[in-house]
């Protein structure tokens, strides 16, 4: 019998024992697949990848330490419950029972993920490291249109879009906002909330068509649990800053901001800073509530201040609410910076630039904004406007007070974290490229010329001479001995070698001239020893130069041999990388040739 053996029926070991397929776990949970994959997704549960796949390579596995967790876990019996009642209604309209699918409808049974949030990240920290794909998600949905009949409900449409203007409230207040970037897919936004960097994706403010192709079950999935984990991070962040959340807004004005972010009209004629109802009025509530108790009283007042005191889902009405905080906010470098980019400028937007990006991105950075349209803190009349953010080539009426600038100045300025100059952003111009700042130019290495033209502008800005790349003044003489000492050394090499080779050749021709007979008087008199030295200096040097490529060309192939299987297949991918690199960078700069080029042709 072989010292392995198990007879049929016995317990399993191996990758047999620790992972099962999908088709084993369905049927161990005793559920639909949909309600497997739903469950998976809320728990955070993904396929494994064994390396032994007992079953075959075209199934997909799961850990059974996994299936044990989701088999314990009371959603399910919540997802059984519901697939019960879902039988109950069904079957009460077959019957015609009106009267009970009526009342079933009216109570189904519901379930919540704030256990999941706590589960899945025991820490603040961890929340916010995940958060990249909760924001996209929530920003796509946000972004569809509310239409009754589609396959998004639009109570979830709403709700991703105040909790979206939420966060982006906060993160206006707060001054938190680092990098931004228009591409094709959107815009892409980065900010950094207690030490975390936070980037996500807006999409841009055009019709969103719901296509066929995307499985719209698996995306509300996940939208339902990011839902749930933005609201907690919300109110974290609120809290944190002396805020209350969930704010209580004014309906009133919600349907002037449906599509925009508003601010709120704090100052308005008639109205006291921090309430926006009329004296008289909050005199009369005064006088009607003194009948009831000291504590009524204050809990109405302030209920009734903040019913009428900002438009509901705006987030720019709730930046201003979030800016009655009396917390004291973290005051890095970065803060600074770029709280006072924008100080003492104000901004009027026209209707045909991206209202919403701008509305969030001008008061991130210090500055004060308005736009074309109803609810508008200040008109376009008002001669207190600096620049005016417009993209058509042609205004009705131009205020010669104003700078007329494309909506790109305003991302460039924001990246840079300096005011550009705005002649190259004038309207009817082709603005300058638009630089990634997520891109490292000196890894890439490529500069294109806009980012060194930047470059000086932000020392010119600072008062300061650009050093050499990433080095200080200490580390700038440092570096400057090191390399005088280092071409001082492989000078004094080169000399002794090329001495070395001329004796050699000087010790060649004299046997050769043994040979044949000759005399060492005749020998100088035909080749005399400084014309033989200069003749030879050039061949000498480029012999010295041939001889150090081959050095380490064979010092590279020796430690080839010397390397595993697995660390030459990783040097080899380097080298494979850092020539793709190579081929790029040369690909850019012909590029750039053949635009300067033409565009000289052109000038002609």
């Amino acid at each position: 019998m072989p010292k392995h053996y198990r007879p049929a029926g016995k317990k399993k070991e191996g990758n047999a024992a620790k992972y099962v397929t999908r088709t084993k776990a369905v049927k161990y949970l005793q559920i639909s697949l949909a309600t497997f994959r739903k469950l998976c997704i809320l728990k955070g549960v993904f396929p494994r990848d064994p390396k032994k796949k007992v079953e075959g390579n075209h199934k997909t596995y799961y850990h059974m330490k996994d299936i044990a967790f989701l088999a314990h876990d009371p959603l399910i019996e919540k997802f059984r419950e519901i697939k019960v009642h879902r039988k109950k209604v069904k079957k009460a309209f077959a019957k015609k029972n009106k009267d009970l699918a009526d009342r079933l409808l009216n109570r189904p049974p519901t379930y919540k993920l704030d256990r999941l949030i706590l589960e899945r990240y025991p820490t603040f920290v961890d929340a916010l490291r995940d958060l990249d794909d909760c924001l996209t998600m929530v920003h796509l949905f946000a972004a569809l249109p509310a239409v009754e009949g589609e396959r998004v409900q639009v109570q979830r449409i709403h709700n991703c879009r105040r909790l979206s203007h939420e966060w982006q409230a906060y993160i206006s207040r707060t001054h938190s906002l680092r990098k931004t970037f228009i591409s094709v897919k959107g815009i892409y936004y980065q900010a950094e909330v207690q030490g975390q960097k936070v980037t996500w994706l807006t999409p841009h403010a055009l019709q969103q068509v719901l296509t066929d192709d995307v499985d719209f079950n698996v995306m509300l999935t996940f939208l339902e649990f990011y839902e749930t984990l933005l609201g907690f991070i919300n109110f974290k962040l609120y809290h944190s800053i002396n805020v209350n959340y969930p704010p209580v807004l004014d309906p009133r004005l919600e349907a002037l901001a449906s599509e925009l972010y508003a601010l709120c009209r704090y100052m308005s004629s008639g109205r006291v800073p921090g309430n926006s109802e009329p004296a008289g009025l909050i005199e009369g509530k005064e006088d009607e509530d003194n009948k009831e108790s000291s504590k009524t009283d204050e809990s109405e007042l302030r209920l009734a201040q903040l019913q009428h005191q900002l438009p509901t889902n705006e987030p720019g009405a709730l930046m201003h609410l979030v800016q009655e905080s009396t917390a004291a906010d973290a005051d890095d470098a970065d803060a600074k910076e770029c709280r006072s980019l924008f100080k003492n400028l104000k901004f009027y937007l026209s209707r045909e630039v991206p209202r919403e990006s701008l509305l969030f991105i001008v008061p991130a950075f210090g500055g004060a904004v308005s736009w074309e349209g109803e609810g508008s803190p200040f008109d376009e009349t008002d001669e207190d406007i600096t620049h005016q953010i417009v993209d058509r080539p042609t205004q009705s009426h131009v205020f010669l007070s104003r700078e007329y600038v494309q909506p790109q100045w305003i991302y460039d300025c924001v990246n840079a974290r300096i005011i550009l100059p705005t002649e190259g952003y004038i309207v009817g111009r082709v603005p300058p490229p638009h630089l990634s700042p997520f891109v490292d130019n000196d890894a890439e290495g490529y500069i294109p010329e806009y980012a060194e033209t930047i470059k000086r502008l932000q020392a010119a800005a600072q008062n300061q001479v650009l050093p050499l790349p990433s080095l200080g003044d200490e580390d700038m003489e440092n570096s400057l001995v090191e390399a005088i000492i280092d071409r001082s050394e492989s000078n004094d090499i080169a000399d002794k070698k090329r001495k070395l080779e001329m004796l050699e050749k000087q010790y060649h021709d004299e046997l050769r001239m043994e040979f044949e007979g000759k005399t060492f008087s005749n020998r100088t008199a035909d080749n005399p020893p400084d014309v033989v030295d200069k003749s030879d200096t050039k061949e000498a040097d480029d012999h010295v130069e041939d001889s150090h490529k081959q050095a380490e060309k064979d010092a590279a192939d020796i430690s080839k041999t010397l390397m595993s299987r697995r660390q030459r297949g990783l040097l080899e991918a380097i080298e494979i990388n850092q020539e793709r690199k190579k081929d790029k960078v040369n690909l850019l700069k012909k590029r750039k040739k053949n635009a300067d080029s033409s565009a000289s042709a052109k000038g002609r």
